[in-house]
């Protein structure tokens, strides 16, 4: 049994050999899926999401959230993350769209009505 605020010993050790590693840039999130190898040689995976942050000062920092997930947990966490995204998409494909790109892409759209028209000739006019 671990005494209370200790880290389990994998935890604590982020010196383990890196296997393979993924880095997938998401808006303002970077997500890095991490394959390391325990002592005994056995793989598991670590999931970070790191968000740049600024404290009162303006510096800027990163502030990182880990999940471990062992090769024991590998498939019940997959089919659970396919669940809940495949219900995701039959519910609301619009949620898969992030608003910051809605608003964008609408932007575009207005400034693309806007100019449309335009012909070669329109161009000497004034």
């Amino acid at each position: 049994m671990e005494e209370e605020g200790k880290l389990p010993e994998i935890e604590k050790n982020e010196d383990h050999e890196k296997i393979f590693s993924k880095v997938i840039r998401a808006g303002k999130r970077t997500y890095f899926f991490d394959v390391r190898a325990t002592k005994k040689n056995d793989y598991f995976l670590t999931l970070t999401e790191s968000k740049k942050r600024f404290d009162v000062d303006g510096h800027s920092y990163f502030e990182k959230h880990k999940i471990f997930l062992y090769k024991e947990d590998f498939d019940k966490f997959s089919e659970g993350l396919h669940e809940v995204i495949d219900y995701i998409k039959s519910v609301k494909n619009e949620a898969l769209i992030p608003d910051d790109y809605k608003e964008e892409s609408s932007e575009h759209e207005k400034i693309n009505e806007k100019f449309a028209n335009i012909e070669f000739e329109d161009l000497g006019n004034k």
